[in-house]
């Protein structure tokens, strides 16, 4: 052999050529082996494989609502994956998958033979789902012109590692949680839930043949942006499991037939149910996360660790309040705009135009350059494509900044929170009408002037002072100390002469005597009645406020109006329950926030109920029976802040307290007249359109048919008088009609004044 090679330098030159390319490809396999081009996870670091994992927010049922993630990922047990799932995955990606040991050797000399020396496109790939799944985890890095040699060769170190530590099942649970998908999507259990919104274990054979057909490529393959392509891709998979004998002929035929239907589900930031509560729960999460550390010693991550994030949300009742807050809204925006018309305040009032554009983010990121006012504005001039906010449907246009500033400054907005009164658990939670235009969180954020609102405050207050419920007071209007002269929304049949009982004032919201109320029973004593209920806010202690001059929040308002149906005990709303960590321990846990005190006596709860069932039986909520056709036992109130600011409307039935509000994000735009901005107009519809809606859903029979307890036979007659009464000759004589209206309000007359007693009406025992 030696004398052979002698004889044939050129066989000498070869052998030599072919040991130097060996060793050379020995010394570089060992580099790479031995980490020269970046560490190698060895086989006990494979054993500990660590994957961002998205935290998931839940409703109380536990249905998803949202998530937290940099990598939208949410494993899932291998006994999860329904058999054609994985039967599409092994006959698409790697039908030898339970025969090689990482590296299918076949494959890759048919894709040397086929693919390389013949250029022959169909000859199929040479990864392995095992090879696939070290590139899904540790992905790959730019090596320059030796890049995908190294890379390959890495992850065939790595796949063999795979192989000797984990089984064929735990790598198939490995991959199928990591593989990508499109839209950001990591591992089936995510993708399921985006593009079908179901769990992957009752994913159809058609469903998962179209997402094992978007592995091959996943943007080109996205259901959501090709469907055609992803169609035909899908009946490939399906072929492909015939043709390896998962399915008949047939069975593959008759799946092919099958329309694709997507229901997708955004679980981005800012699209998807309850975005406003999702948010409010991040900002919550992560000032708790801070205080806490897991097993080594570190702090968890929202975007990271895989929590569980438990809330009280009712889901479907998510769902119908978004429903009925924009199908509400859409009708009463076109309203606002047609009623000015082009006087316009967000088009004619310089003042508010120019404040709205010095506070964009803009106009501020501009003046951080150091641009002068005059340069700022001739950028904002310059027009480009803009996607803008309308009930119709995006409206995509050339505009400019100045134009995108008009355009938002008219939008009305709004707010909603329902809660269990029992425990404050939060049931629906929407901060405005769309969190993509308008980050604002009228729930979480906002406080406003809450109108008449606030005025059964002021008569349980008054109620628990010793008024009684048949006293009389006077409508006539009277000016107070500091030259105020409240009046009230309309003076049609206002006769000054006429009287009314706490009843009906409250139900008409009279505001000539809910001030008259409040000066009886005294200003501090009402701030006190407010704290008893919950109320935390600073509180004017002056006449007015007994018009809800004082600014609370949504949260406030029903923390107060849960003492109404929860016996007299205030239950401040609360919305997550616990959160978990990745393997359902629990890190940290809440529970409700109940007063320890009653807020009033039981008579004056039962009292106050029939007073604001009164409101929507005859009163100025009654818009709920004949408009809107509801049934239900409720009681509630409206509220109308001055100059048509601020539209409100509070319901209540025995298992809810929900608060709506509707207004401009600019106080300085109210609505154009009283008939369009009346809490009764403007909020009260979103609470009769979701209780339609809920009382069409058996899943809310629980709350729509619970009933108020009838009064007991005393406090029926307590409350038995005439609505009103017209002064007697002896008192308009008696009471100073001719006199300055200043002293008038001390000469209102109670059932039990001397001319009531005289004439032989029993006094009742205050």
């Amino acid at each position: 052999m030696l004398e052979r090679i002698k004889r044939h330098p050129k066989l000498k030159w070869a052998i030599l050529i072919l040991i130097s390319l060996t060793a050379i490809f020995f010394l570089f396999f060992g580099s790479i082996y031995f980490g020269v081009w970046g560490k190698i996870p060895s086989s006990r670091e494979l054993t500990e494989l660590q994957q961002n994992k998205a935290t998931q927010v839940l409703a109380a049922n536990g249905k998803l609502i949202g998530k937290f993630y940099i990598f939208d990922r949410q494993p899932i047990k291998f006994s999860e994956f329904p058999d054609h799932l994985l039967e599409a995955l092994i006959a698409t990606e790697d039908v030898r998958f339970y025969e090689h040991d990482g590296i299918d050797n076949r494959s890759l000399l048919r894709v040397f033979f086929k693919s390389i020396l013949l250029q022959d496109e169909s000859a199929g790939g040479g990864s392995t789902i095992t090879l696939q799944l070290a590139k899904n985890i540790y992905g790959r890095k730019d090596f320059g012109m030796f890049g995908i040699v190294i890379n390959k060769m890495q992850e065939a170190i790595i796949a063999k590692r795979l192989e000797d530590v984990y089984s064929k099942e735990e790598i198939l649970e490995l991959y199928l949680n990591t593989v990508p998908f499109s839209d950001n999507t990591y591992g089936i259990e995510s993708a399921s839930l985006k593009f079908f919104n179901k769990k992957t274990s009752n994913l159809s054979l058609e469903e998962a043949a179209v997402l094992v057909g978007m592995l091959k490529a996943s943007h080109y393959y996205n259901p959501r942006i090709f469907p055609e392509r992803s169609r035909l891709r899908r009946d490939v998979v399906l072929m492909q499991m015939a043709r390896n004998n998962y399915l008949s002929l047939e069975e593959a035929e008759e799946a092919k037939l099958t329309p694709l239907i997507l229901d997708y589900k955004s679980y981005s930031h800012d699209k998807g149910i309850a975005p406003y509560f999702r948010e409010q729960v991040r900002k919550d999460v992560s000032k708790i996360l801070d205080t806490l550390r897991n097993k080594d010693g570190k702090k968890f991550n929202i975007y990271r660790d895989g929590l569980v994030v438990h809330t009280t949300l009712n889901f479907t009742m998510q769902q119908l309040a978004e429903e009925a807050m924009l199908e509400h809204m859409e009708e009463l925006q076109a309203a606002h705009e047609k009623s000015y018309g082009n006087n316009a305040p967000w088009l004619r009032n310089k003042e508010i135009l120019n404040d709205a554009i010095k506070r964009s983010e803009r106009y501020q990121s501009l003046l951080k350059q150091g641009l002068s006012e005059s340069e700022i504005l001739k950028r904002m001039e310059q027009e480009h494509p803009m996607e803008l906010f309308s009930y119709a449907g995006m409206e995509t246009r050339n505009a400019n900044s100045l134009d995108s500033i008009t355009h938002y400054l008219k939008f009305l907005n709004s707010g909603l929170l329902s809660v269990d009164p029992e425990n404050g658990g939060v049931q629906a939670w929407v901060g405005g009408v769309d969190f993509r235009f308008f980050k604002y969180d009228h729930v979480a954020q906002s406080k406003r002037q809450v109108g008449s609102t606030f005025k059964p405050i002021v008569y349980t207050a008054a109620l628990e002072n010793g008024i009684d419920p048949c006293s009389y007071f006077s409508v006539r209007e009277v000016t107070y100390k500091d030259g105020w002269t409240p009046s009230n929304s309309s003076s049609e049949g206002d006769d000054p002469n006429m009287n009314y009982n706490l009843k009906t004032a409250l139900s008409q919201s009279m505001n000539t005597i809910a001030v008259k109320v409040l000066m009886e029973t005294g200003i501090g004593n009402v701030i006190e009645q407010a704290r008893e209920m919950g109320i935390t806010s600073d509180l004017p202690g002056v006449p007015s406020i007994a018009l809800g001059t004082a600014s609370l929040s949504l949260s406030e308002l029903a923390t107060a109006y849960t003492s109404y149906a929860n016996n007299g005990y205030y239950s401040r709303p609360y919305y997550l329950s616990r959160i978990e960590d990745a393997n359902g321990n629990i890190l940290a846990e809440f529970k409700p926030e109940i007063s320890k005190k009653k807020a009033f006596s039981d008579d004056t709860r039962k009292i106050m109920v029939n007073m604001m069932q009164a409101t929507v039986n005859e009163g100025t909520a009654t818009r709920l029976r004949f408009k809107y056709g509801l049934q239900n036992d409720i009681a509630g109130k409206t509220g109308t802040t001055q100059n048509n600011k601020d539209g409100w409307f509070v319901g209540i039935t025995p298992e809810l307290v929900c608060v709506t509000w509707v207004g401009a994000d600019d106080h300085r735009i109210g609505f154009r007249n009283t008939a369009i901005g009346q809490g009764a107009n403007s909020a009260l519809p979103i609470f009769a359109k979701l209780m339609q809606k809920m009382n069409a859903d058996a899943e809310f029979n629980e709350i729509t048919n619970a009933r108020f307890a009838p009064l007991s036979q005393e406090l029926a007659d307590m409350l038995e008088c005439p609505p009103q009464e017209r002064d007697n000759f002896f008192e308009r004589l008696f009471s100073g009609k001719n006199k300055d209206r200043r002293n008038d309000d001390q000469k209102d007359k109670k059932k039990n004044g001397f001319f009531k007693r005289l004439f032989g009406k029993k006094d009742k025992d205050n």
